[in-house]
Formats: C-alpha cells, sequence, structure tokens
C-alpha cells in the first residue's frame, strides 16, 4: 500500500490483486501532475462542476481523489477497475460515488472535462479519442497526463489529428501533461478500429478464418509466432468437456478448441475488455452464430469453480501494466491448478527465456515439453 498526498487529501491505495511483496505504486508522477493541475496549483483552477470523465486511470488513482465530483472512468482493465473499487471503499467513498465504464460501453453523451492517461497502447488510445470526440463540446477541458518516456510525438499526433489544436506542460518530475482544444469541425475521419485479417494456411484447423482484433489487444491485426507454434501443436480436444482459453486475446485458440470438437464448452477468459469483445466477434464468425461459449472478464481463473476444467490453453503475459514481472503468469498457474479435473492438463506457450517449466514443475510436479522453436517452447503440465 502506498499513500498519495494531494490537496484533497492523502489517499492509500493499492493495485490489485494485493500483494505486500509488490514493489509498484498504484499511482505515479503524471497522476500528482494532473491533480497539481486541476486544484489550480500551476494556473487557475479547473471546473469539475459538469461530467467528468478519467479515461485509462490505471488503478483508480484520479477518480479516488476525484471522487467528491462523480466522475466517469472508462477503462480497459478488470484488474484496474477491481483496484479502483477498493482503493475507493479505502477512501470512504459511496459506492455510487464513480462510474465505472469499460472501453466497450457507450460513454455519457456530453463531456465536460475529459481527462486522459496516456495508455501503453496507441492503438487504443486512437480508438477511445474516436468514441469520445463526438461527446466533446468547445468549452470541454480536454488534458491528458503521461509520463515523459510514454509522450511521443505520435501521441500528439493522434490528439491534435482527432480532437483538435495540441500543447504540452513542461516536464515536472519526469511527467507531462497534454491539452487539447476541441475542434467540433475537425475532418477526422472514421475510426480504423477494430481490424480483421486471415488467419495464415499453416495453422491447422483455423487455417484461413478471419479474426476481428480491437484496438490495444496483443497483435490485434496478425497472428504472433507464439500463437502460431502453440497452434500447430495443440492437444487432442475431442472429449474434453471444458476447455479454457486463458488470457484469450482475439480467441484464435478457443476457437481452435471449438472447431476440433464441436460437443466441447469453451470458456474465453481475459482482463482486458477489448480482447474479451475480439474474442466475443471472431468466435461466432467462424464456429457460428448457433454455437455458445462463455467469456469472462476475470483475473486469471479466479472466477471459475475449483475441479471443472478438462484442458487449460495459455498463452501468459510477462508485464502487466508497463511492470515487466512473471506474477500474472503465476497466479494463471496457480489458478489454473486448481480449476482442472483430477487428469486435467495445461498447456502454456512461453519465450524460452522465462523458464515456465521450473515454475510448472514446481506447481504441478510435472512438466514436459510438447513442442518448440528457437525462441518459444509448448509446455504441457497434468493435474495429478
Amino acid at each position: 500500500m502506498n499513500r498519495l498526498t494531494t490537496l484533497r487529501g492523502e489517499f492509500d491505495l493499492t493495485r490489485f490483486p494485493e500483494d505486500p511483496r509488490d514493489p509498484f505504486r498504484a499511482w505515479d508522477a503524471a497522476d500528482e501532475y494532473l491533480l497539481r493541475h486541476l486544484d489550480g496549483i500551476d494556473a487557475g483552477p479547473v471546473n469539475l462542476s459538469g461530467t467528468v470523465v478519467v479515461l485509462g486511470d490505471r488503478w483508480g488513482a484520479l477518480v479516488t481523489a476525484l471522487a467528491g465530483h462523480r466522475p466517469v472512468q472508462i477503462s480497459d482493465s478488470f484488474l484496474g477497475q477491481e483496484a479502483t473499487r477498493a482503493n475507493l471503499r479505502r477512501a470512504g467513498a459511496a459506492e455510487d460515488a464513480v462510474r465505472l465504464l469499460t472501453t466497450r460501453d457507450a460513454p455519457p453523451d456530453r463531456i465536460d472535462v475529459l481527462l486522459v492517461r496516456v495508455p501503453k497502447s496507441l492503438a487504443l488510445l486512437e480508438d477511445q479519442l474516436y468514441r469520445l470526440a463526438p461527446r466533446l463540446h468547445e468549452d470541454t477541458v480536454v488534458v491528458g497526463a503521461g509520463m515523459v518516456t510514454e509522450i511521443h510525438t505520435s501521441t500528439l499526433a493522434l490528439f491534435e489529428r482527432i480532437l483538435g489544436p495540441t500543447r504540452t506542460s513542461l516536464a515536472a518530475k519526469k511527467a507531462r501533461l497534454i491539452f487539447s482544444t476541441p475542434a467540433l469541425r475537425l475532418s477526422r475521419g472514421a475510426n480504423p478500429w477494430p481490424r480483421t485479417y486471415p488467419l495464415p494456411d499453416d495453422v491447422g484447423i483455423v487455417s484461413g478464418r478471419v479474426v476481428t482484433g480491437h484496438a490495444g489487444v496483443f497483435c490485434a491485426d496478425r497472428l504472433d509466432i507464439g500463437t502460431r507454434l502453440f497452434l500447430r501443436n495443440l492437444p487432442p480436444i475431442r472429449g474434453r468437456e471444458h476447455v479454457v482459453d486463458l488470457g484469450c486475446g482475439t480467441g484464435v485458440i478457443g476457437l481452435a478448441a471449438a472447431l476440433s470438437d464441436e460437443e466441447t464448452r469453451v470458456t474465453f477468459i481475459d482482463e482486458s475488455h477489448q480482447a474479451l469483445a475480439s474474442a466475443e466477434a471472431t468466435f461466432p464468425a467462424n464456429a457460428g452464430p448457433a454455437r455458445r461459449a462463455a467469456f469472462l472478464a476475470a483475473d486469471g481463473m479466479s472466477s471459475v469453480p475449483p475441479g471443472t476444467v478438462d484442458l487449460v490453453l495459455n498463452n501468459p503475459p510477462f508485464h502487466s501494466h508497463r511492470a515487466t514481472t512473471d506474477a500474472a503468469a503465476w497466479r494463471m498457474f496457480n489458478g489454473s491448478r486448481a480449476a482442472l479435473r483430477r487428469g486435467g492438463e495445461l498447456w502454456v506457450v512461453g519465450n524460452r527465456h522465462l523458464g515456465y517449466h521450473v515454475k510448472l514443475r514446481r506447481l504441478f510436479g510435472n512438466c514436459e515439453v510438447a513442442a518448440s522453436d528457437p525462441r518459444f517452447v509448448v509446455l504441457r503440465a497434468v493435474k495429478r
């Protein structure tokens, strides 16, 4: 837990899931800079009496500090919004003090103040600015915030092209603010997201199938080489009653499982709402509208009852909200073991250097290499 001190009070904040060993803070200098600007420390205070929308608030630091103004938070992250709920409770805010929306929900009809924490994905920023721009008016205050390393010429070009004239502040504690003036008659064109692409002809049962990728999803417009290896070396699916595509992304792994056996029930799980939207579009377009599947926004397998899964297919992330760490993968492996029936299997694809085999042997007591190439390895672990 760490304390954010502002003119609005002091707030004890955590990331999600809470871990006392987590070395990362739930806020940074960009959050501080933005809150100082709103409070008028560097200029006049910003009028927050209208509809305040906060896009990309990573762990809820901004909306927790602004809860008295009843802001709207728009986030792609299930984990980020769980952290927001916990931080609001800890701050003593009312349950309805902040309206939590995902990046797939319809934004408010009118936005008077738009605050943007610059995301890692430029594509996600582009998509969300397109979605929000029609809700702005000529007096809307638009302020972006990010660390200097997060704000590039291409970032500013997006604000300028989609919203209107844009400038930046001086840097403070390696953070910077972005100011845009809405140009209502701006010709911005159509939102280029989501995108579709056909799978190559050498990936088994899903060869040639068309994938839908929403902005911000890993490899939203192409097949990554790790997934390509995985698709070429999937385990037999027939007879597996319940299969989980864990960290599903665009959902091509779960789709391959579903097409392999029409009796198999597939659950797609991801913490990204953009990823789930991709999987929800890709699946019926290829498996048919009558075929049913479940789509869960969750922290790994935390929402899956123990002992109910026959096979977990997993391409785990090796970073979480800019932090390079194996914590997410470790939670996925632990959750998978709990959710699997006895004799159930976890299949994992990952970069060789990540050493997932060590963790899997420690957890399952066994692990074998099912396939490999110079960069990636597919591993199989069985729950005894």
